[in-house]
């Protein structure tokens, strides 16, 4: 194989330099005949087949010798201004496909500005930057998805053969039955959340925008979670101002508004408080939802929206950390923003902003 390509290289510098034999020699030969041609008529010089041979043999040296510097001068160019240049991206590249997302190209800097190599080895290493980051979230993605699918499989597994023991108390079948339904609700529910941020995150979801009474939406859906509160004893507080029309999607928000309800009643302990307050500033209006659970550091927080983060590593509250990531998405998604302030021991303070409908329309679907 080696000695294929040495003298495949070696026809391609030969092919090169008869190349530029021909070219020299055409344009040498054109220019020497019309030089001559002009000298005599001008001076009326008479030429003899000696100083044609002469001038042939010296002609045919000059070619020789041109052609020759010309096609060392253009094999030192490529060598270093295009050969270089192109071996050191193909071993960047063969890196990348090896998997080493961490391979980088250094610029080449030439003394030709306009080659475009130092655009194609700053775009590369953009890609290469890029697919490090992919590589990372599928890598993260993969073990977050295993351990929580793993957990809830082992739990129903476990009770799934306490259950074939024929000495169960009914109160025990009951338990172990009540286990195994809340485990498969919580991997239907990782199910769900997965197959949403996936059509969202590839654009297969499209905001159908409707115009619709935000605060009529905020209370339906804070309505769902009655049960829950009441359960854990905590106190509700709303401020909601009236007749904000938003024109967005509201399936897409309802997820909004379910998710951050879910955490703030989750996290906060008996006894606590829940608030809901909206409030128009200018154009936008204002959603926010705060509680006095166990809040969230500043590492934390950075984090929060990323999938599968949770600020509860030993997986103690149940969760699969993909409502934030679907908050988050779905808001940029409608055009909106969302903020957390949130101070450990004392609670958390989400805000979302979305721009309001244009005053002065007619509701469509207040």
């Amino acid at each position: 194989m080696r000695e294929n390509s040495k003298w495949a290289r070696f026809l391609f510098s030969l092919r090169k330099y008869v190349t530029f034999f021909l070219l020299i020699a055409f344009i040498i030969t054109c220019c020497m005949t019309l030089f001559l041609l002009i000298l005599q008529r001008t001076l009326g010089i008479s030429y003899t087949e000696e100083n044609i041979r002469v001038a042939a043999i010296l002609t045919f040296g000059n070619v020789i010798f041109l052609s020759f510097l010309c096609t060392v001068i253009d094999t030192v160019r490529r060598r270093f201004m295009v050969e270089r240049p192109v071996r050191r991206i193909a071993e960047g590249a063969e890196k990348i496909m090896q998997g080493d997302f961490s391979a980088r190209i250094e610029p080449f800097r030439s003394i030709d500005s306009e080659s475009g190599f130092d655009t194609i080895i700053e775009y590369f290493n953009r890609m290469a930057e890029e697919l490090s980051g992919v590589e990372t979230l599928r890598t993260d993605f993969i073990s977050n998805v295993s351990h929580e699918l793993k957990t809830p499989l082992a739990v129903i597994q476990n009770y799934g053969t306490l259950l074939q023991s024929p000495d169960l108390t009914e109160a025990q079948r009951m338990e172990y039955a009540k286990a195994i339904t809340e485990q498969s609700r919580r991997l239907a529910d990782l199910i769900s959340n997965i197959l949403k941020l996936n059509r969202l995150e590839n654009q297969q979801i499209y905001p159908a925008a409707k115009r619709y009474n935000l605060g009529e939406q905020l209370a339906e859906c804070l309505l769902n979670f009655e049960s829950t509160w009441e359960k854990k004893n905590i106190d509700i507080e709303t401020e909601l101002e009236e007749e904000v029309f938003v024109e967005s999607d509201d399936e897409l928000l309802s997820l909004v508004w379910n998710n951050l309800f879910s955490n703030a009643l989750k996290f906060t302990e008996s006894g606590g408080t829940v608030s809901v307050m909206l409030k128009t500033e200018g154009d936008f209006a204002a959603v926010q939802v705060s509680d006095t659970g166990c809040g969230i550091s500043k590492e934390t927080g950075r984090h929060i929206f990323e999938k599968f983060y949770q600020g509860d590593t030993s997986h103690a509250t149940q969760g699969n950390g993909l409502g934030l990531a679907l908050v988050k998405r779905v808001v940029d998604i409608v055009g909106g923003d969302i903020s957390v302030e949130s101070e450990v021991g004392k609670g958390s303070s989400f805000t979302v902003t979305i721009r309001r409908a244009a005053d002065g329309e007619i509701p469509k679907d207040s």
